[in-house]
């Protein structure tokens, strides 16, 4: 890089990633944050992570950049104060902050520290709050288009994207819904999410049984639509669910298992390290991704890595990595009857199971580079950080 006709090392650069979630919480940004942040270390940078935590006594050692653990647990009273205070903190030597979550206090301290910001959206917060409190059954779609007082968290995320310097998406999908929000085009790039190469992945040794493992791995929300997987396998013989993740949806699941007297049938990890979610899905037979909304599922790309047949709806940029009978099977949003029949097709078909499972290893190398995205991340915040 250079400034004022002086190429400037890397070794001099200091990047501040900011997230909600980070090992061992399970979700897209938990699986990118850790490995494009030691990506970046490893390119020369130096780097700063802050993020949200449900525990301050997880060993962070193993990272190559500083981890900086603010409780999630706490009333927002002392808590949004805190995080915004820490991002001053480390933002003051940043060249740049990279915000991956916690928009609003990353905008706050890129204004008062006068520091370029460059954020990854991999959603649309504002809705997904509104929905976990149950205020609006709408769809991602539905929610862009309607206006209601309830919708006043849509304004300030609107207002909060239109101060970031740049706006990356992980889809062409997300990239409409984000120019929705008055953010300039010209400010928003598509870098598809990647992993890096995965290998020698040992299977989980699970409890004996005599049938096939069908396997989710997401946060237990309501729109991620496990409830609707529990049900299928309820009506499948020799068929048990592995459910990888915990949410606010955990105790409605765990009793609709045991209502439909299939609990034995049903297995709930909890929250895992992403090891152990990879060792999961090597022992599963199929993978089910049945949520109404998506960006761009991180966890397809990992479930196609280890060799595990993709059965996904056709949402958001779901469509942009699953290609219907090439790669998986894509099926209609709230679709019982489909999503059942999907998981007989593919448990009565281990031929197709096979070829699905070997297209998906084959569309990781040829559309979603783990080296491009890291370069392309790493040119957009090199461009910010030589403007700051």
């Amino acid at each position: 890089m250079k400034s004022n006709g002086k190429e400037i090392p890397k070794a001099m650069l200091n990047v501040l990633v900011v997230t909600g979630i980070f090992p061992p919480d399970i979700g897209g940004p938990a699986s990118y944050v850790p490995k494009i942040t030691a990506e970046l270390c490893n390119q020369g940078w130096k780097a700063t992570v802050i993020t949200l935590t449900d525990s301050l006594s997880y060993d962070d050692s193993c990272y190559p950049f500083r981890v900086i653990r603010i409780i999630r647990a706490q009333s927002k009273i002392k808590r949004i104060p805190r995080t915004i205070w820490t991002i001053a903190k480390y933002a003051k030597i940043a060249d740049v902050i990279f915000a991956s979550g916690l928009f609003p206090e990353s905008v706050i301290i890129s204004k008062l520290r006068r520091k370029p910001l460059v954020m990854k959206i991999t959603g649309d917060w504002a809705w997904e709050r509104i929905v976990s409190h149950g205020w609006t059954k709408d769809t991602i779609d539905e929610f862009q288009r309607n206006r209601y007082p309830i919708h006043a968290q849509s304004i300030l995320r609107s207002i909060v994207a239109r101060c970031s310097h740049k706006v990356i998406t992980p889809s062409h999908y997300l990239r409409k819904i984000v120019e929705g929000w008055g953010v300039n085009p010209d400010q928003i790039e598509v870098i598809y999410n990647a992993l890096e190469p995965i290998n020698g992945i040992p299977p989980m040794r699970l409890p004996p049984f005599a049938g096939a493992t069908v396997i989710t791995v997401a946060r237990l929300v309501t729109w991620k639509g496990i409830d609707r997987v529990i049900k299928a396998v309820s009506l499948i013989a020799d068929c048990r669910l592995i459910i990888v993740g915990d949410g606010p949806e955990r105790t409605s699941l765990e009793n609709l298992a045991t209502d439909l007297r299939i609990a034995e049938r049903v297995i709930f990890t909890g929250q895992v390290s992403r090891q152990t979610v990879l060792e999961y899905l090597k022992a599963s037979d199929i993978f089910v991704l049945n949520s109404t909304y998506e960006g761009l599922p991180h966890i397809v790309l990992e479930a196609m890595a280890v060799g595990v047949p993709v059965i996904a709806t056709d949402v958001g940029g779901t469509g942009e990595v699953v290609k219907h009978e090439v790669n998986g099977l894509l099926i209609p949003p709230h679709d019982d009857e489909a999503l059942r029949g999907a998981i007989k097709r593919m448990l009565e078909n281990p031929g197709e199971r096979e070829r699905f499972a070997s297209a998906g290893q084959s569309t990781l190398p040829e559309h979603f580079q783990w080296k491009a995205m890291v370069e392309n991340t790493e040119r957009i915040l090199l461009e910010f950080a030589s403007k700051k």
